[in-house]
């Protein structure tokens, strides 16, 4: 221990002690004449304990040197410790720091050289701690800075952005710990995370650099791999490792269409980002301190960590066409992916010009799953693409995940609202502006610019939420408060200081600024919530059922986290927008049921590396029959374009929500093969020509068509008068208990109809062993929807496994008009 007795006298200051052993340095309150500060009460005594934090300031081998010097040169010491101390005293906050890593000066050979070099120059003294350079989750550092540090870094050259730091949690982006696989137990640790399966990702390429695609702890590449890594424009076939094990890209459809064109990246790189943020989602390593600009910190990861990811880019900047698309799907086929995601699709082409379609069927004949996302075109019926019997259709729902800012209003309630604002600010004791003329919000020229004021808006039919965001960012208010219903669905990021809040939530608010004669708010941003309700429910851009060219098969199959998903993201590609500044991360934040289809593509993986003797319709059946029915508060999940407490239907979500841990273990399954698919088509009037298209011209005939495919769900269409008179068989596989019995009952909700089982109980004695049952239904529809539901279930006897199995009965003006037809 170094200790030092200093008597502090306002003319002398004298070191009468001095011995080392390691630094510790513990001073109370004191400011001294010498620091330029108010002078310290005369003689006072202190005692100063010194550690190697401190030091980093003072060079140690000047000590021994003092020791034996002058007492001039002690009692000069001695004042630099005072100066240190009381320099130190100032409160400082640590930030995380984004630079722009392109304005690095020559003269720095690191980044980390440079940014110290900054910390420095702010402060030559005594300069801010530095704690970390990043030059991979993010371009920037992270460092202790005080509010007087912090203004004059943000005036520096290279600067972009900084926020405060906040407690982390190992705990994650979130989505895979709400869908259930955040344990030590469960699906995740029972299939190795995935290791061994390989995920086929046809997108828009990827970003390899990427933290998320490192092969630390990755296994070695399966032998039965057979795919490449295809060098191009800046990405060279050393970019390819253990995790990153195969990437291709095409696009001579492209050129074809378009001879003059030329590609901004004509390799597998990726110059969009949408690539990159779903292969992350599906199976990306784990990265820490992973956020987008201080919102969703912790640690990212895919669904299925271990998994190698095979990238097939066939989307381009400057466009794409379905031939590409399907070069890569074959490429996908011939490499021995067991995975293919898909993440677009095709609006109303019929399923023999349907690239995805066609692959798909291919695929399936080889036991691979083909996992697609429904599309994006929101919540009218019969909008979902990627709806072919033998694919698995994901859509899209919110989790419970809140992006936040906090409104404290001058006496002293508290309102907790949504915003993307990009900057940590703290607005405190601004005055609120509210009138009859400034609450539309809709005219930049009737707000007063530049007023040190937060204005608060209200929404209304003659103008929507961006333009009010666009008018308060251009008058430069001090802030604002925009009242919306929108709140849960917003997807933008906000470039003001703005929060936005909700009808119900605004009412205290409103209560209180039209009451008061100087009514006062703050606003203080960047919090991330957990625990939001209800959640999921169903997103509003979510596309919805019945497929156009099969409307008797459900689709979707089940629904998963695709509203503001984080994931990893090219760091040249902007993330953001502040103060008319782009931002660049290496993660972002994304919605869309694009985002939703990797969630499923990865627990499928880990289905397949559970279970590798399953067929794609028995992992979909899984994951259908086990699928979560009720939202956090332990109601019916519910649709964003339905009033609260109204069920979405299975048109809306498929089955239910994504539940990998109970679809390791189903107790029973549907299963299908190309046989019953075919039969599916024949029963649909498809020629013989569209067939061979289809399954590439196999040998299989139209001898027994049918419409009853073996699929997880029931779906009745009523005729003209509202009636229903329809029979379904089905065949249920054991995969549970070597001897089970099951036993039957439905749910409430198909008010109007009778539903009658045949048998009512079905007995097992032998693992995948067969039974046969079915379903009648009769009645008529007397809702005013134009969609009920209701649930076949079958409860084990002696064991937990309950298999569930929609029933929609629905009115005929919802079967979507095809454009072309079979």
């Amino acid at each position: 221990m170094a200790l030092f007795q200093l008597w502090v006298d306002r003319d002398l200051l004298a070191l009468i002690f001095f011995r080392l052993d390691y630094m510790l340095i513990e001073i109370p309150t004191l400011t001294s004449e010498v620091t330029g500060s108010p002078s310290p009460p005369a003689n006072t005594h202190i005692h100063v304990y010194i550690t190697n934090q401190t030091l980093s300031r003072v060079n140690p081998s000047h000590f021994n040197q003092m020791a034996t010097h002058s007492l001039q040169s002690l009692a000069l010491f001695s004042w630099l410790l005072l100066h240190a101390y009381a320099s130190s005293s100032i409160e400082r906050s640590t930030y995380i720091i984004h630079m722009d890593d392109s304005a690095m000066p020559s003269a720095h050979k690191t980044h980390q050289q440079w940014h110290q070099a900054i910390l420095v120059a702010l402060s030559p003294v005594d300069p801010p701690p530095h704690l970390y350079s990043y030059d991979h989750a993010l371009h920037g550092f992270s460092a202790s800075l005080s509010p007087s540090e912090l203004d004059e870094l943000s005036r520096s050259h290279g600067f972009v952005s900084a926020y405060r730091d906040v407690q982390a949690t190992l705990d994650t982006t979130h989505t895979f710990e709400f869908i259930g696989l955040g344990s030590d137990t469960g699906l995740g640790p029972k299939s190795g995370y995935g290791s061994g399966v390989i995920i086929g990702m046809v997108d828009t390429g990827l970003w390899p650099e990427s933290e998320s695609f490192h092969d630390n702890g990755m296994p070695e590449v399966p032998k039965k791999w057979k795919g490449g890594c295809d060098p191009g424009v800046a990405f060279n076939s050393s970019l390819c490792n253990r995790k990153l094990i195969g990437a291709r890209f095409f696009n001579k459809g492209v050129e074809k269409n378009n001879p003059n064109i030329t590609f901004s990246m004509n390799s597998t790189r990726d110059t969009i980002g949408h690539g990159t943020h779903t292969a992350s989602t599906a199976a990306g390593n784990y990265v820490s301190g992973a956020s987008y600009f201080g919102y969703a910190n912790g640690t990212a990861r895919g669904m299925a960590p271990l998994a190698g990811v095979a990238m097939y880019k066939v989307i381009w900047n400057e466009m794409f066409y379905a031939s590409d698309v399907l070069a890569g799907l074959d490429s996908a086929l011939e490499d021995g992916v067991d995975i293919i995601s898909i993440s677009m699709g095709f609006n109303r082409v019929p399923l023999y010009e349907d690239p995805v379609a066609i692959a798909s069927f291919s695929a399936m004949e080889r036991g691979i799953v083909v996992s697609s996302s429904a599309g994006n075109a929101g919540h009218s019926f019969g909008s979902l693409h990627n709806g072919a019997p033998w694919q698995l259709t994901v859509a899209a729902g919110t989790m419970d995940r809140q992006f936040s800012a906090q409104i404290t209003l001058g006496n002293g309630v508290s309102i907790t609202g949504s915003s993307f604002f990009l900057k940590n600010e703290h607005l405190s004791g601004f005055p609120l502006l509210y009138n009859d003329t400034l609450k539309a919000c809709n005219s930049s020229t009737l707000l007063p610019p530049n007023t040190k004021a937060i204005v608060v808006c209200e929404g209304n039919d003659t103008i929507d939420l961006k333009s009010q965001i666009g008018f308060v960012t251009e008058t430069a208010v001090a802030g604002a408060v925009l009242i919306t219903n929108l709140t849960s669905f917003l997807n933008i990021n906000i470039p003001c200081p703005a929060v936005l809040i909700s009808q119900e939530e605004a009412k205290p608010l409103l209560d209180y600024v039209t009451k008061s004669t100087e009514p006062q708010a703050s606003l203080s941003f960047q919090h991330t919530l957990f625990g939001a309700k209800p959640a999921p429910i169903v997103a509003s851009y979510s596309s919805r059922g019945p497929s156009v060219f099969t409307p008797g098969v459900l689709k979707p199959d089940v629904m998963a986290p695709g509203s503001k998903v984080l994931a990893a993201w090219p760091p040249n590609i902007p993330a953001g927008r502040l103060d008319s500044k782009s931002l660049f991360n290496d993660f972002n934040l994304l919605s869309g049921t694009s985002m939703a289809c990797p969630h499923v593509s990865g627990v499928a993986a880990l289905l397949k590396a559970t279970h590798p003797e399953w067929s794609p319709a028995a992992i979909r059946s899984a994951l259908m029959t086990t699928a979560n029915l009720v939202d956090n508060t332990n109601k019916p999940i519910g649709a964003s374009d339905k009033e609260p407490g109204v069920p979405a239907t299975p048109l809306d979500m498929g089955a239910g929500h994504v539940n990998p841990n109970s679809a390791m273990d189903p107790g029973l399954i549907y299963d299908a093969g190309p046989e019953d698919y075919v039969n599916l088509l024949c029963a649909l009037n498809y020629t013989q020509n569209q067939i061979k298209t289809i399954t590439r011209g196999s040998n299989y005939t139209c001898s027994k068509p049918s419409l009853d495919l073996n699929y997880p769900a029931f779906v009745a269409f009523c005729d003209n008068s509202d009636q229903v008179s329809q029979a379904f068989k089905r065949v249920l596989t054991n995969v549970g208990d070597r001897v089970s019995v099951y036993n039957v009952r439905t749910t409430t909700g198909l008010e109007g109809f009778t539903v009658k089982v045949v048998p009512e109980t079905l007995i097992f004695e032998r693992r995948y062993e067969k039974r046969e049952f079915s379903v009648s239904i009769e009645g008529k529809l007397t809702s005013d929807s134009p969609v009920i539901h209701g649930y076949v279930i079958w409860e084990a006897a002696y064991s937990k496994h309950v298999v569930r199995t929609p029933v929609v009965v629905a009115r005929p003006e919802i079967k979507p008009r095809a454009n072309k037809t079979s």
